[in-house]
């Protein structure tokens, strides 16, 4: 009997036993700010293009670039397509010009948003090799007889459909929209815009040139000189 006193005063005696702390609430992901299309980390991909001061050297069909500005692979306001592989972006070695060039491509670009802003990007296609040079079959495709001084650029038409690709037949061509864009590179100063012959697109005759093998794509040449903004 003393005994079991003994222990029932020691178990009302002895401290409560401690409880085990819930589980704490998992952390909360942090947030993700999602870029909108075109930007990187908030800012348009053109900022981060690397200015310098451009010359193009020889021909178009027989010459170099020297100091030329890589086009990024997509902006705000345009996206890059391989020629070759059909596929998006373009690589870095086929989208490099002299930085009027590129100038040209980008305000084009945005006056074509500005004025149809629920119309898709510009598609481009290729300029030049890094220091310009021969751009031949050896690199792929058909390849090119010009497009070696950095001056030059193909811009595929825009698509009836919306869609940021390439057309695979004239019957896809929004004809409105790509006569704008001859008429707006005219506007910028090109040299030559050589369009396809069933496109029926039409421009000044010194300047807009039919030629075949462009039924899907513009390409424009700009005269050589430097860029307008520094």
């Amino acid at each position: 009997m003393l005994r079991l006193i003994v222990l029932l005063t020691a178990v009302l005696a002895a401290p409560p036993a401690a409880t085990a702390p819930a589980p704490a609430a998992p952390a909360r992901p942090a947030a993700v700010q999602l870029a909108a299309p075109g930007m990187e980390h908030g800012r348009p991909p053109e900022a981060a293009i690397h200015w310098r001061r451009s010359l193009a050297l020889g021909r178009p069909n027989r010459g170099r670039l020297a100091g030329g500005v890589e086009l990024p692979a997509a902006g705000t306001h345009f996206v890059t397509v391989d020629p070759v592989t059909g596929t998006s972006p373009n690589r870095a070695w086929r989208r490099n010009g002299t930085d009027r060039l590129v100038e040209v491509l980008l305000a084009v670009a945005a006056e074509h948003a500005a004025a149809h802003p629920d119309a898709p990007r510009l598609v481009v296609g290729d300029l030049s090799r890094p220091r310009g040079g021969r751009f031949g079959p050896e690199y792929g495709g058909d390849g090119h007889r010009s497009h070696q001084n950095g001056l030059d650029a193909d811009v595929y038409y825009p698509r009836r459909d919306g869609l940021e690709l390439v057309p695979a037949r004239v019957a896809q061509i929004d004809r409105r929209l790509a006569q704008e864009l001859v008429d707006r590179f005219v506007r910028a100063g090109a040299e030559y815009v050589f369009v396809g012959p069933r496109t029926g697109l039409r421009g000044p005759g010194k300047a807009v040139l039919t030629l075949a093998n462009h039924d899907d794509h513009l390409h424009v040449r700009i005269r050589p000189g430097p860029r307008t903004r520094r």
